[in-house]
């Protein structure tokens, strides 16, 4: 009998097993994560790393000066269509200048910003170019990251717009991706989803996605020389984090929330600016896909 017990004791217990977690579902959390921690670093930083983000003028706001007038209107004229169709807002922004951001970190602030989209359906999305730097983003709101994911957005990118870039070819990268998109938003929700489902398979046989260094370095460094000095002031001087001077507040008064005005760069923003065409207090929570050429 003792030995009987002893044997059983040996014997390795056997548990459920545990389902693998997808790639899609880590790469959410390492966004999510990303995401948290850019919150307190833009709380702790101050206004010395404020940006200035240029007034939405309109569905195309073209400060790089890669368009023409004539190819400006025309891809003002398919985004209104879209916005009248479906009530989805998607803006292409061409940036002179990412400000020493990365451009995921950039597009994320620029969509809240801007507040693109319907303040209770999120559904904004943002195109933007950097030519100075040679990166590329979709920033994606909240409500169509279920129609227009990380995967889909990749897509788009190296398909319609990295090929034409290299080329020199602004105007047409950036027609070809608006098409992609524009086509992609119009569909029902349960066709668009089945759309992104066949990307994301076809992501997920290319391997574990990626993300970008540059944007962990980014962080990393802004936690170990700011985050983390902030934190032992505060235990040691006893001061509250309300009382700290120079905190960049963020729009609608909270990490998260959609709308309002904003204070960052020191301008006030109402969500857009001139030519009748405003943004409706949309939120992002840095959903999309990035590329350079």
């Amino acid at each position: 009998m003792a030995r009987s017990r002893w044997y059983r004791s040996r014997r390795p217990r056997r548990g459920r097993r545990r389902r693998p977690r997808s790639t899609s579902t880590d790469r959410r959390a390492v966004r999510r994560f990303l995401i948290a921690l850019m919150a307190v670093l833009a709380f702790v930083a101050g206004p010395a790393f404020a940006q200035t983000f240029p007034p939405l003028t309109g569905r195309v706001v073209d400060d790089a000066h890669l368009l023409t007038p004539q190819q400006v209107a025309a891809l003002d004229a398919k985004l209104a269509a879209l916005e009248q169709q479906s009530q989805r807002q998607l803006v292409v922004a061409t940036i002179p200048d990412l400000q020493g951001m990365p451009i995921e970190d950039y597009g994320y602030q620029l969509g809240r910003a801007w507040g693109l989209g319907d303040k209770q359906r999120n559904d904004g999305a943002l195109l933007i170019v950097a030519p100075k730097e040679r990166r590329v983003r979709i920033e994606v709101g909240y409500g169509l990251e279920g129609i227009l994911t990380d995967a889909l957005s990749q897509v788009i990118i190296q398909r319609e717009i990295v090929p034409r870039f290299k080329q020199n070819d602004y105007a047409g990268g950036i027609d070809a991706a608006v098409d992609q998109l524009i086509a992609q938003l119009k569909l029902p929700d349960d066709e668009a989803r089945k759309v992104a489902e066949q990307a994301q398979a076809g992501a997920s046989k290319g391997g574990a996605p990626r993300f970008d260094i540059g944007t962990v370095v980014f962080l990393v460094i802004f936690f170990l020389f700011f985050v983390l000095p902030f934190i032992r002031a505060m235990r040691g001087g006893g001061r509250r984090y309300g009382s700290s001077p120079g905190v960049m507040i963020f729009p609608g008064g909270g990490w998260g929330s959609g709308g309002g005005g904003s204070s960052w760069g020191g301008s006030d923003w109402g969500g857009g600016g001139g030519g009748g065409f405003s943004g409706g207090g949309g939120s992002f929570g840095g959903g999309g896909a990035s590329g350079d050429w």
